[in-house]
């Protein structure tokens, strides 16, 4: 128990905010994208620089506090939210500075993909970065970090030139490829098992406008759709990013759509699209020339705060007729809101060694994953229940392992397969700057010594 002292002190002690259980601004602040987390810590710091998180992590060692840290709040495990514990809060920390001549950013961890993405591009520059626009940004990068651009430019992971980060022990790090090489390799794609980034700093590339949308197609020809992207796709060049997804769109009903984005010349992309627009008369085409930061808010309809949520996902390791077969079986949702999809992976980040990062699934052709969204708690059971029977039913025909950012709570004890053959090399950093756990809020990865 803290006494009551201790807590008043440390609470003066932040320039940010703080809240306990009780007080105005407490539910609001504890309150995360997904509605199924209830937790609720003993305080929330929101911390309004590295020395706050210092000041943080000292207060949580030296009175054994359970530690959350939260970005964006977009994890679908509600890793950001502990029960009893101190939640160290980085939404304000939002300071960004772009280098429009060196083609790099410094950003800070409270930033979400429209924030960055609105900066970036007021110069021209993007890296890669997700694709729902309230995600935040730093837990992206450490898992990995899909997103439209991952297929020419990497991950965002890759695109990630040094970043500081807060310790166990309460040292401020720096970790590049010529400070701390090692926590370098393994923030890109460890996830939070390290301890609290600061900051990040990022190379870009020049975006202009990009050709993206989608084209949507009844329900019923899931199957004839999934074939044709099937064939479709392995042809892409690195400029194309695809999605295929089964859903409900609004005004239409349930349908099968082939979402893209071409970073390349608009010519260019207009004819290598041509064949995606015209193959069995879509019911909607919605593809045009749009500014990226349009394209990447494209998805956020379909995925507001604020409803209940599980996911379940995993690599595929080709989309083979049975896995076309289960796909479509599933393909129509008990809930208006769900969608199961496809990301198209290869091009670039596939070019990455599995050993140059922590980040180690380069070479699977396809992510499968169960985006289940409800809103009222009493369909929870049906649409858990729905999701489990159809990555069951997709199950023969996934790799091992998974992508760390869309694994849901329940699936700590996969965290060894999502972390793949790094796993060991990932201990063996985790012994190193984190021996006690005392970061295990987060898909974990536990300590030997």
């Amino acid at each position: 128990m803290l006494r009551e002292s201790a807590t008043k002190n440390f609470r003066e002690s932040l320039r940010g905010q703080s809240f306990c259980p009780g007080e105005p601004g407490y539910d609001a602040a504890r309150a995360i994208h997904n509605a199924g987390i209830d937790r609720r810590p003993a305080i929330i710091a929101r911390c309004a620089s590295a020395a706050e998180v210092i000041l943080c992590v000292r207060f949580a060692r030296e009175h054994d506090l359970l530690v959350s840290v939260r970005g964006g709040g977009h994890s679908i495990a509600g890793k950001a939210v502990c029960d009893g514990g101190l939640m160290i809060d980085l939404s304000v920390m939002k300071g960004i500075r772009v280098d429009p001549v060196g083609r790099t950013v410094r950003a800070e961890p409270g930033l979400v993909l429209g924030e960055f993405d609105r900066e970036t591009q007021a110069f021209g520059l993007a890296t890669t970065m997700g694709v729902v626009s309230c995600t935040g940004i730093s837990g992206l990068t450490l898992g990995g970090g899909l997103g439209w651009l991952a297929r020419k430019y990497g991950l965002a992971c890759d695109n990630l030139i040094s970043a500081d980060m807060v310790t166990a022990d309460c040292r401020l790090l720096t970790a590049s490829a010529t400070q701390n090489e090692d926590l370098f390799w393994g923030l890109r794609g460890g996830g939070g098992n390290f301890g609290v980034v600061t900051s990040l700093e990022y190379r870009l590339h020049e975006v202009g406008p990009v050709l993206g949308g989608a084209v949507f197609h009844p329900v019923e020809k899931t199957q004839e759709v999934l074939r044709f992207y099937r064939d479709f796709a392995p042809s892409s060049p690195d400029e194309l990013g695809t999605q295929i997804a089964a859903m409900t769109l609004p005004n239409v009903g349930q349908v099968v759509g082939i979402a893209a984005c071409y970073c390349g010349p608009i010519a260019a992309g207009e004819k290598l699209l041509k064949p995606l627009r015209a193959f069995d008369s879509p019911a909607v085409d919605l593809f045009a020339t749009m500014p990226y930061t349009q394209l990447q808010k494209m998805l956020d309809p379909f995925f507001p705060p604020g409803r209940y949520a599980y996911t379940k996902a995993n690599f595929l390791k080709d989309l083979s007729p049975g896995a076309i077969d289960a796909f479509a079986a599933y393909a129509m949702a008990p809930s208006p809101y769900t969608s199961g999809v496809l990301e198209q992976l290869g091009g670039a980040l596939s070019r990455v060694s599995p050993t140059e990062t922590a980040f180690a699934h380069r070479n699977h052709p396809y992510n499968f994953s169960i985006w289940s969204n409800w809103v009222n708690v009493a369909d929870s059971e049906k649409n858990v229940r729905w999701s489990r029977d159809f990555w069951n039913a997709m199950r023969p025909f996934m790799a091992k392992g998974a992508y760390v950012n869309y694994l849901e709570d329940e699936a700590d004890p996969e965290a060894r397969e999502a972390y793949g053959p790094n796993y060991k090399a990932l201990v063996a950093l985790k012994n190193k700057y984190d021996p006690t756990n005392f970061f295990r809020m987060n898909h974990n990865i536990k300590p030997t010594v």
